[in-house]
């Protein structure tokens, strides 16, 4: 591993050393309380969280359901990808309407717990009724078989009516809000929503970025004397408020004590009535999920009958607060894994034809194949050169005459890996087999598409990047599949989770349900070398004859915004042949003085100077474009006129009207590491400033670093912070509910 001398003041890779460094104050720290949530800076994900962080909050980067139109009557990917979301909770709801039964509880629970159980008991029955903001269809009839996936419909969404938004408008001036919320209200709320606000001000909680602060000055404007921190009103909407801040920093549901702490901290005088009013109202939900799964011991061979007689121990429960959506999500997907689980194979050929394959296949591709032809799910778990394997797994099922799909977290891992050589080479085959987005798969853009029942038409998927699978979109491709396919997870287990509730593949890697294979191919080179180390805790260093890593020492955030752009526009093109344009920087936040925003501004000014014109952006500047949570697309700026902001994001024309641009377009020289998971570059340059140092993780490490492909840059000035992060900081926590779920459903695997 190389040092940038501290003497030179060009970039190039040098020679051993490394100095200390103290930057400007980045408000970089990703953890997140959930009475605090909200924090504007902090490396999200862009609309999620990541690894269990706070959301960006008023800076979200997510434009959901962001419109890249293509032509004026075709809709864009992320809008196909919401409609079927929508259509898959209707179905969701449906079959909550299915199940009568009331929730399990003990009759030993007392306190808090005791509190909560009562509180859905007395709404179960009909002591207290409750008004559900979602309406549940009437109950359909029993069937015989698995009521099939609806086929997605894209539909935009109608725009509010004038009338409702000045309604609105009006409200909210009279309470001292910004007029310019008023569209975004009556989309959250209704066409009703003027009423709703007066009823209730605490529902301008439900608007994204609206803090309690803010939420209690219009209600204290609109309510005067009546306004108070015990109203029931306000404990109701803190609460929903807090399970959100939560499901943004990735956790499906919440401990009750956790919840009830953050309701204290917000100035609630009465948490415990606060839960029990959100629960009543079906606001949340309450789940309790035994904390010990083991079978119960067998009875001593020498116990009397009154012993006997007596009332067995309950095990020990965890109680859980969760909002529905995300709770209907975890039990769909265990459903959904469990029927897959439970499915005979598609046998399109022998298991003597599956033994050829996989005895064909190099060791650890073989184990993969064979492991597939037995089981209907399967974990992978490997680095970027395992891909070789899952690619040869494809070839091996279409040559069986098996339909088999891969899917990707993003358009441009789908492009690296049809074009690397170890990839899928289906063309000519006559299988109908290829590679998609997982977005694309579900919306139905791209991918086989759909069968008469609604099913994806394929026999086989394997979804790369596992960890980036949400509870929500995993929830929809286990739905999706047909009877008798086979699903293959694959991903490496050290990078930073989804950026949406849930942590999917490690609960699934936890539960051992299911085959799990570990490949066994090294990534190459030093860098390969640096970041599996990095994934078992060690920050080993490396020889790199070739300069493949080159550590530059910093003092503070100045020189390391200036040693950045050297490197990108100089140092890395003369000395290795990469234009700036495939060097990517990555840094863990967007605010600060070595933050995405500062660093673009420089970029831009050395490499694409400008006016900005169009909301600060020129043509030829490098963008990122956020279709969605989580989904952020790289790309570059064609130009601007009066329909938008024209886009070319990985080689498709995007069209961003000007009212989307400031949400969900940014300059893209610098992103963070959530940004950047499921793509590679040829040259990343990762920024570790001294105020970094809170926001260094493991799995944030082993995420940056693994995007290089020939050559990583280090800026480092966080002194011995990065071999601690790295060696002692592991994925911070989220609470979900799906091991206990999965392990209910299915005995573990051998």
């Amino acid at each position: 591993m190389s040092t940038e001398p501290e003497t030179t003041e060009e970039a190039e890779p040098g020679a051993p050393g490394a100095d200390a460094a103290v930057g400007t104050p980045q408000n970089a720290g990703e953890d997140v309380d959930p009475a605090e949530a909200g924090s504007e800076d902090t490396d999200s994900g862009d609309g999620g969280s990541g690894d269990g962080d706070a959301s960006e909050g008023t800076d979200t980067e997510a434009a959901a359901g962001t419109e890249a139109a293509e032509g004026a009557a075709q809709l864009s990917e992320a809008a196909a990808e919401l409609a079927a979301q929508r259509v898959e909770r209707e179905r969701i709801e449906r079959r909550k309407a299915e199940k009568q039964a009331p929730i399990e509880a003990g009759t030993k629970l007392s306190g808090t717990a005791a509190d909560l159980l009562a509180a859905v008991r007395a709404v179960e029955s009909g002591q207290k009724p409750g008004t559900t903001p979602f309406r549940e269809p009437d109950p359909t009839p029993p069937r015989s078989a698995q009521e099939p996936v609806r086929r997605p419909q894209p539909a935009a969404a109608p725009a509010p009516a004038p009338e409702a938004v000045g309604a609105v408008r009006a409200v909210l001036v009279e309470g001292g809000a910004p007029e310019a919320l008023a569209a975004q209200v009556v989309a959250v709320l209704g066409e009703n929503a003027e009423d709703g606000l007066r009823e209730d001000p605490w529902q301008l909680l439900r608007v994204a970025g609206v803090r309690p602060e803010q939420a209690d000055g219009f209600a204290r404007a609109l309510l005067g004397a009546e306004c108070g921190p015990d109203d029931e009103r306000r404990g109701r909407a803190l609460t929903v408020w807090l399970l959100e801040q939560a499901a943004a920093a990735g956790h499906t549901a919440l401990d009750a004590p956790v919840l009830l702490a953050a309701l204290s901290q917000r100035s609630v005088p009465d948490p415990d009535a606060a839960v029990q009013s959100a629960l009543a109202e079906g606001d949340a939900l309450v789940f309790q999920d035994a904390l010990d799964t083991a079978p119960a011991a067998a009875p001593a061979p020498a116990a009397s009958q009154e012993d006997e007689a007596q009332e067995p121990q309950e095990r020990p429960v965890r109680i859980l607060i969760g909002l529905e959506r995300y709770a209907l999500a975890e039990e769909s997907l265990a459903d959904g894994l469990a029927r897959v689980m439970n499915s005979v194979p598609k046998e399109d050929g022998s298991a003597a034809d599956w033994e050829r394959a996989a005895a064909a296949a190099p060791r650890s591709a073989g184990e993969l194949i064979r492991a597939v032809a037995a089981h209907g799910l399967v974990l992978h778990t490997g680095g970027d050169a395992s891909r070789a394997e899952t690619a040869a797994l494809l070839r091996a099922a279409d040559g069986l005459g098996l339909r088999g799909w891969a899917a990707t977290h993003t358009s441009l891992g789908r492009d690296a890996f049809t074009a690397e050589p170890a990839g899928p080479d289906l063309a000519g085959s006559g299988a109908e087999s290829g590679v998609a987005t997982v977005g694309g798969l579900l919306s139905g853009t791209e991918g086989p598409g759909r069968d008469a029942d609604g099913a994806l038409d394929l026999d086989l998927l394997v979804v790369l990047d596992a960890p980036q699978l949400d509870v929500e979109t995993a929830a929809m491709l286990a739905e999706s599949l047909p009877d008798g396919a086979r699903l293959v997870l694959s991903g490496d287990p050290g990078v930073l989770w989804s950026a949406g509730p849930g942590r999917v593949f490690a609960d699934l890697l936890a539960a051992r349900t299911c085959p799990q294979v570990a490949s066994r191919t090294p990534d190459p080179g030093p860098i390969g070398e640096l970041v599996s180390g990095v994934g078992i805790g060690e920050l080993n260093q490396v020889e790199a004859p070739g300069k493949e890593v080159v550590i530059v020492p910093v003092r503070d955030a100045g020189e390391a915004v200036h040693r950045t752009v050297q490197l990108v526009a100089d140092s890395v093109p003369r000395a290795f042949g990469i234009p700036a344009e495939r060097t990517q920087v990555l840094t863990p936040g967007h605010g600060g003085a070595v933050g995405t925003r500062a660093l673009n501004t420089a970029l831009k000014e050395r490499l694409n100077p400008g006016p900005g014109r169009f909301g600060g952006f020129d043509p030829g500047d490098r963008i990122v474009h956020t279709t969605a949570p989580g989904q952020a697309v790289p790309g570059h700026v064609v130009k601007a006129d009066a329909e938008g902001l024209h886009l070319e994001c990985s080689g498709a024309p995007v069209v961003v009207p000007k009212e989307q641009v400031e949400q969900s377009v940014r300059h893209g020289w610098a992103l963070t590491a959530h940004q950047a998971v499921g793509m590679r570059w040829p040259a990343v340059v990762v920024v570790l400033p001294g105020d970094a140092a809170a926001a260094l993780t493991r799995p944030w490490v082993h995420t940056a670093f693994g995007r290089a492909g020939r050559h990583l840059s280090v800026v480092h000035g966080v002194e011995g912070a990065l071999a601690r992060a790295v060696a002692e900081v592991p994925q911070k926590p989220r609470t979900t509910r799906l091991p206990a779920l999965l392990t209910a459903q299915t005995p573990a695997a051998g």
